[in-house]
């Protein structure tokens, strides 16, 4: 299926926000309403959505509290949130976004992590070549994942490559990433460990002593978390406890109760698109920041 996106307000603003559409330019949850796989037969193809394209800054993800889940850039203490750039590293280093119908259940203990989930939809990093957009929906071969413990969180990082890059026959397991593309891994894990320290806060770990597992492991994660995710949006659990609070209108899901109709005030109320210039980004988003140490993989 193909997808475009909905603008609205300008970029580097509170109020930008960036909606999914179908082809038929109904606004659809990029979290509940693009499915998982998109060919369910083929369970190591999954859609991607790009949240923040490479070489940027802003960190922007899939809101979990407006109708409709769109793409906003994330604030702290009320100032939009940038990611510093780390030596060697410009802003993000893959097209990093979320794998739909998907969740990491905060309630949840996994076993090999021995910590609970992030309450968010699956991360993932797309490793091609082409520099994505946000909003832009990829369908992407699953290769493998990190598990990220991010302030006491599982936060799984699957890795993934556009099927439609000039390496994706040749890219079919994490073994495949090293010998093609060498030092990306060690890269994406420095990457992760350190990004948050010029910000003042500790260097991230890894589970598996920062080691990536294979698809297999990889397919596995991304089954549970749809599991989870299967559960919130069917009522098997409740969608708001005082641990989450996770919005879940929906057009097209399947034995949700949380489905609604475009006549419904929820969607009638949603914004139209604004075409404004983006606000122009404070000079300091471009300062490097040098931090020593090794990659702990």
């Amino acid at each position: 299926m193909a997808y475009r996106t909905r603008v609205v307000g300008p970029q580097n603003s509170l109020e930008h926000r960036v909606f999914i559409e179908s082809a038929d330019g109904k606004i659809i949850s990029p979290f509940h309403d693009i499915p998982l796989h998109p060919v369910p037969a083929d369970k190591s193809i999954v859609n991607f959505v790009v949240e923040i394209p490479r070489w940027t800054n802003a960190k922007l993800e899939i809101s979990k509290d407006e109708p409709f889940n769109p793409i906003k850039q994330d604030v702290k203490k009320g100032k939009l949130r940038f990611v510093r750039n780390v030596f060697p590293h410009h802003g993000y280093i893959w097209n990093y976004g979320a794998i739909p119908q998907t969740w990491e259940d905060p309630t949840t203990v996994h076993p090999d992590t021995k910590a609970a989930g992030d309450n968010d939809p699956l991360d993932a990093v797309e490793i091609g070549e082409t520099v994505g957009f946000t909003g832009q929906v990829k369908q992407v071969k699953v290769l493998g994942t990190m598990a990220l413990l991010d302030e006491g969180e599982t936060d799984w990082k699957v890795i993934v490559i556009d099927i439609n890059d000039p390496l994706a026959s040749k890219l079919n397991d994490i073994e495949d990433v090293e010998k093609l593309l060498p030092g990306l891994l060690r890269a994406t894990n420095e990457w992760f460990r350190i990004y948050k320290i010029p910000d003042g806060k500790p260097e991230n770990n890894f589970a598996f002593n920062g080691e990536a597992k294979n698809k297999k492991y990889a397919l596995e994660i991304i089954e549970e978390t749809h599991e989870a995710w299967r559960k919130l949006i069917t009522s098997a659990i409740p969608n708001k406890t005082e641990k989450y609070d996770i919005t879940t209108s929906n057009i097209s899901v399947s034995g949700s109760s949380y489905t609604i109709s475009t006549s419904d005030s929820t969607y009638t109320s949603l914004p139209q698109a604004t075409s404004k210039p983006a606000n122009q980004i404070d000079s300091s988003v471009d300062k490097w920041f040098f931090i020593s140490g090794q990659p702990k993989i």
